[in-house]
C-alpha cells in the first residue's frame, strides 16, 4: 500500500513519533484530551452472504460474501446402485461479516455440516445450500466449512444450454458440463469468478479407473474399493473439474518433469483416438511456443463414449474428449483446440460469462494456427473461408454480447476467431503475439474481462483499437474484411 500527506501540515505528536521510530525506540501511546470520551467501537454487521455471484447470465450461479481457496473432495461412487456419498471440505476467506453463506449444490442430501469443527445449522432451497455458522464470521478471516451428503447424482438440464453434471455410465459415470458441472457431485462456490485449489480422493469398486483434475498423487485398494487421488493446485474454475470412473487404456509418462495421464475408453477400439491424444504433449508443446509456458503442473487427455456427450470440453489439465471426434481417424484439431484452452479460459478464467468469447475464439484461432503449422490451410484462408461461408447468424449475434441462450453458438466459437485474425490484421504480427504472450503471461492464474482485453490490445499496439473491436464484437452486420499486413 501506498502512502500519501496530503498538504505541509504534519501534528506535533506525528512528528515526535517519526523521530523516536528513526532512533530505534517505541513511542508512548497517545491519550486521549483532558475530557475527551473514547470512542466507541462500532458494533459488527453480519449478513448473510448473496445467493448469487452477480452474474448478468446467470444470477443464481455462485454465491457472495467469501473467496475460496481450496477444496478438498472426497467421494464414493457405487455404480451397481448409481449412489455417491461425499464428504467435502471447503477453506475460504470471507470477504464481508457473513451471519450465514450459501454452497451450490443440486440434488444430493446433505447429512452434517460443521464450521471450524462446530455444528452448523443449514437449509435447502432448490440448488442453494444455506450454512449458519454458531458464530459470525469475521470479514478477512479464514474458515473451515466440513459438509457431508449422499445421494443419487444427476445432471443439470438446461433448456438452451443442454446437460451437464454427474451422470451414471454403462460402467461407472462421468462429471462433466458448461456452465455448470460441479454442484451435481460436490458442494461449491460454482462460477468461475471464485477459482481455487483441489484435491479429490475417488473411491470406487477395484478394477475401476477414476481419472480427475491435475497430477495423480497416489492409490490404494482396500475391502474391494480402491481410491484414486488427484491433485490440482493451480486455481481452478469449478466447471473444469471432472471425474470420468470406468475401465480405461491408461497410458502414463512424464514430459518436462511433470506426469502426462492419459486414457481412453475400452469401449473403443485401439486407434484414430489413442493416436490423437498420444500427441497431446506435442501439440501442447508446439503452443507454449506461441503463447508461452504451459500454465499446469501436469497433461493428459481423457476419451469417453456415452450417449448424450458429443463435445470436448477444456478440464484443467487433462481435457474430455467425445469419441465422435474420432469416428473418421485421427484428429488433433481438437487436440489443440482444447490444449488452447488450458492458457485462455482455464489460465486466464472469465470474471463473467458474457465473455466467454475469449476463451473460444482464442482456442478457434489456436486450432487455425496448430493447422497451418502442420501443412494445411493457412490463417489466413481459415479467416477467409469463415467470413464467405458463414451463414446470418453468425453475424447477428455478437460475440461479445450473445445472450446466455447463444453462450455456445457458432458466432462465439468462428466469429470470436475471426475476431482475433481481425485484430492480427490490424496491429501486425510483431504486436499480435505479443498480445497474446502477455496476456497469458500478466493474467496467469487469475480472472479477466473483454474490456481488459482491449486495454491490454490498445497498449501494445499502441493506438486506439475501439472501432475494431466495436465491429467485431458487438455488431449485428459482418464488419468490412481486414487487410492483411
Amino acid at each position: 500500500m501506498t502512502l500519501s500527506l496530503r498538504g505541509a501540515r504534519l501534528g506535533t505528536g506525528l512528528l515526535l513519533a517519526a523521530a523516536l521510530a528513526v532512533a530505534g525506540c517505541e513511542a508512548a501511546p497517545t491519550e486521549p484530551l483532558t475530557g475527551e470520551s473514547p470512542q466507541p467501537t462500532r458494533a459488527r454487521q453480519f449478513k448473510p452472504g448473496a445467493a448469487g455471484a452477480g452474474d448478468e447470465y446467470f444470477p443464481e450461479y455462485g454465491n457472495g460474501g467469501y473467496d475460496v481457496t481450496r477444496y478438498l473432495v472426497k467421494v464414493r461412487y457405487d455404480p451397481a446402485r448409481d449412489r455417491l456419498s461425499g464428504i467435502t471440505t471447503v477453506q475460504a476467506t470471507a470477504t464481508t461479516d457473513l451471519s450465514s453463506f450459501n454452497l451450490d449444490l443440486a440434488g444430493l442430501t446433505v447429512r452434517n455440516v460443521t464450521v471450524d469443527g462446530a455444528p452448523a445449522r443449514h437449509s435447502r432451497t432448490g440448488d442453494e445450500l444455506m450454512i449458519i455458522p454458531a458464530a459470525g464470521l469475521t470479514s478477512g478471516n479464514g474458515f473451515t466449512a466440513e459438509i457431508s451428503y449422499d445421494g443419487e447424482p444427476a445432471p443439470l438440464r438446461n433448456e438452451a444450454l443442454g446437460e451437464g453434471g454427474f451422470r451414471h455410465t454403462s460402467d461407472g459415470a462421468v462429471a462433466l458440463g458448461q456452465p455448470e458441472s460441479a454442484s451435481t457431485w460436490f458442494p461449491v462456490n460454482d462460477h468461475p469468478s471464485d477459482k481455487a485449489a483441489y484435491d479429490f480422493e475417488i473411491t470406487v469398486p477395484k478394477g475401476l479407473t477414476a481419472i480427475s483434475n491435475g497430477v495423480p498423487v497416489g492409490r490404494s485398494t482396500s475391502d474391494g474399493w480402491t481410491t484414486w487421488k488427484w491433485a490440482e493446485r493451480s486455481p481452478m474454475a469449478s466447471y473444469l473439474s471432472t471425474v470420468a470412473i470406468g475401465e480405461f487404456r491408461v497410458t502414463r509418462g512424464e514430459h518436462r518433469g511433470r506426469p502426462v495421464f492419459s486414457a481412453v475408453t475400452t469401449k473403443l477400439p485401439q486407434g484414430a483416438a489413442d493416436a490423437s491424444i498420444a500427441r497431446t504433449v506435442e501439440v501442447a508443446d508446439y503452443l507454449e511456443g506461441v503463447f508461452g509456458p504451459y500454465p499446469f503442473d501436469a497433461y493428459g487427455g481423457v476419451v469417453i463414449s456415452e450417449p448424450g456427450i458429443g463435445y470436448a470440453l477444456e478440464t484443467q489439465s487433462r481435457p474430455v474428449y467425445s469419441a465422435n471426434f474420432f469416428r473418421r481417424g485421427e484428429n488433433t484439431g481438437v487436440v489443440a483446440h482444447e490444449l488452447a484452452h488450458q492458457w485462455f479460459g482455464n489460465s486466464v478464467a472469465l470474471t463473467r460469462w458474457q465473455d466467454i468469447w475469449l476463451n473460444e475464439g482464442l482456442a478457434t484461432y489456436a486450432e487455425w494456427l496448430w493447422e497451418e503449422h502442420r501443412g494445411g490451410r493457412t490463417a489466413q484462408q481459415s479467416f477467409d473461408s469463415e467470413y464467405v461461408g458463414s451463414g446470418s447468424q453468425v453475424w447477428r449475434i455478437p460475440p461479445g454480447r450473445p445472450g446466455a441462450a447463444n453462450l455456445f453458438s457458432q458466432s462465439v466459437y468462428q466469429r470470436g476467431a475471426m475476431t482475433v485474425h481481425a485484430l492480427r490484421g490490424t496491429v501486425g504480427d510483431a504486436a499480435f503475439f505479443e498480445i497474446l504472450r502477455t496476456w497469458a503471461a500478466d493474467r496467469r492464474d487469475g480472472n479477466a474481462t473483454t474490456a481488459d482485453f482491449v486495454a491490454l490490445a490498445e497498449q501494445v499496439a499502441g493506438r486506439q483499437l475501439d472501432v475494431l473491436f466495436d465491429a467485431w464484437l458487438y455488431g449485428t452486420e459482418r464488419p468490412p474484411r481486414p487487410e492483411p499486413r
